[in-house]
């Protein structure tokens, strides 16, 4: 009896490790190795000039594994390769906002603006407002977050260095540093936090129709101030009514536009 216990114990664990190893193949590894091959087949697809199908593709793993820079960049590809030049801006500037400091992706932006009807003069500004937009889009939000950590850091080692080195001209080399350190630090934090604001209140479009009618008042009766074409940046002022929204231009024009004629960053 306690022989055939023993078996019967030993066949249960063998059991429970088969099942367990077809468990982790099935719910672990299988889909990361499905979304692994549908990034191969995606990339083999857009080498081989099936842009339609690497779109498809690109979309799939954006739906499956969240945003990501690099897949909404290979979607501006695949429209801008099929000359859909609205849609190929809307995933470049989806792109930029997760990762603004990329080259590539601003390179390929101005690509496809170039191919824009409307030629959008932006509105003159400040100097300083311009500099600090440009130094807060000078790294992403991950970037922005690991130098407040690493400067964080050097400020805690450097006040140290104030506190118990001896020497009169460490602990003034230590105290300098240890300010700045801090100081880039809070600008740093500042940097993310404006970032991830833009990321989770996205106030951005891109005309997507053809053409569309700006009127004064959101109503089809409106009067029409001007017109613009597929692929202009605008930016929501209201965003409040079910099927208009208020725009306003880089260059300082405003006006109402159906909601339907634009698609959010």
């Amino acid at each position: 009896m306690n022989m055939i216990g023993n078996i019967d114990i030993k066949g249960m664990r063998a059991v429970a490790r088969l099942s367990f190893i077809i468990y982790y193949l099935l719910f672990v590894i299988s889909p990361s190795c499905a979304q692994g091959g549908r990034s191969a087949l995606a990339d083999s697809a857009y080498t081989h000039e099936r842009y339609a199908e690497a779109a498809v593709l690109y979309q799939q793993l954006v739906d499956s594994l969240g945003e990501s820079a690099q897949l909404y960049y290979n979607l501006g590809n695949c429209y801008y390769r099929r000359d859909s030049i609205a849609r190929a801006i809307l995933y470049y500037e989806r792109a930029r906002l997760l990762d603004p400091s990329d080259d590539d992706i601003r390179f390929n932006l101005d690509m496809a603006r170039a191919k824009t009807v409307d030629k959008v003069v932006p509105a003159s500004e400040m100097f300083f407002v311009s500099a600090y937009r440009q130094l807060v889009l000078s790294l992403s939000i991950h970037e922005w977050a690991w130098l407040a950590v690493v400067l964080f850091v050097v400020a805690l080692l450097a006040f140290g260095v104030y506190l118990f080195v001896p020497h009169l001209l460490s602990k003034k080399i230590g105290f300098t540093v240890a300010v700045l350190a801090l100081l880039v630090c809070v600008f740093a934090n500042v940097a993310a936090v404006r970032q991830r604001s833009h990321i989770e209140h996205r106030t951005s479009a891109i005309i997507m129709a053809p053409s569309a009618v700006v009127k004064s008042t959101p109503s089809a009766s409106g009067t029409d101030l001007f017109i613009l074409h597929e692929g202009t940046y605008v930016r929501l002022i209201d965003d409040s009514m079910r099927d208009w929204v208020e725009i306003h231009m880089t260059d300082g024009k405003e006006g109402w536009l159906p909601r339907t004629a634009l698609e959010v960053i």
